[in-house]
């Protein structure tokens, strides 16, 4: 053979970036190129997340049996989870350890059991809600309404907010048992929380929004200490206390109203100087 002569052709096809690997790594699979202890902690992660689904579970055995108070500490663990599953997932690097799991599918799938459906058993088996036609179709907006969110891809903005109302139906439970608010108010708040999901209103996220996030994430732990106090002293709060975890909730509105203006100022400049 010449020297200069072709060199024959492969028959088979060229390989994926993916097969070819990267650098030293060459075959490795991505997530093995990570220490052992690495991926069991990023295992660990995804466990902790699940539990939530755990959680939701006796949640609804506890308002099936009455216990609702029971519940509510059980709701207290999930929301617990919920604000610190993410920075641990992110300082195990779960992305880069477990590339073929999909995180962030298991937290929306624990988190409409534990913020939306668990609530929604909760509010029906204390009677805070009517019975009959009327009372399903207050329990079933929420459902409806949050399946859609749950669903979009824009859910959670590039600047780390919600976009529309985030399903925090546990919340309106927790309110709605500990301050005992009659029906028509729940449902009121149900019917109206329900549209504003669809609603394009920027809410807080706490543990991500950057903005003011060490004052969020201190009056975040505020509040749930308030949430603890409230089902100590359940059936008679104490007032300072009510105000207290109201003062969060005015806050977290009021800032979420910011970050909204906030980002419509950024569109109409970016708008102006596109």
């Amino acid at each position: 053979m010449r020297e200069n002569a072709a060199p024959p052709v492969d028959p088979r096809p060229p390989a994926t970036t993916a097969q070819q690997g990267h650098g030293e790594h060459g075959d490795v699979p991505a997530g093995r190129r990570h220490p052992l202890s690495l991926r069991l902690a990023g295992a660990a992660v995804h466990a902790y997340t699940a539990l939530g689904s755990v959680l939701a579970l006796l949640v609804v055995l506890a308002a099936l049996e009455g216990e609702a108070i029971t519940a509510l500490w059980l709701g207290l663990a999930a929301l617990w989870i919920d604000g610190t599953d993410g920075m641990l997932a992110r300082r195990a690097r779960v992305k880069e350890t477990i590339p073929w799991f999909d995180g962030a599918l298991l937290d929306n799938i624990v988190d409409y059991l534990t913020y939306v459906f668990a609530p929604m058993v909760l509010l029906w088996t204390t009677g805070a809600l009517p019975h009959g036609p009327a009372g399903w179709a207050l329990a079933a907006l929420p459902l409806l309404a949050s399946s859609y969110q749950f669903c979009r891809v824009d859910a959670k903005t590039d600047d780390h907010t919600f976009l529309g109302f985030p399903s925090y139906w546990n919340v309106v439970a927790f309110y709605a048992v500990v301050l005992d608010l009659s029906q028509v108010v729940t449902g009121v708040v149900l019917v109206v929380c329900s549209v504003l999901v669809f609603v394009p209103v920027r809410y807080l996220y706490p543990s991500r929004t950057e903005a003011l996030w060490q004052v969020s994430m201190g009056l975040t732990v505020v509040w749930l200490v308030t949430y603890a106090v409230l089902l100590l002293q359940y059936p008679d709060p104490h007032p300072v206390v009510v105000v207290l975890s109201f003062a969060y909730v005015v806050y977290y509105l009021a800032f979420s109203g910011w970050l909204t203006a906030r980002a419509a100022h950024r569109r109409r400049k970016a708008a102006r100087a596109a």
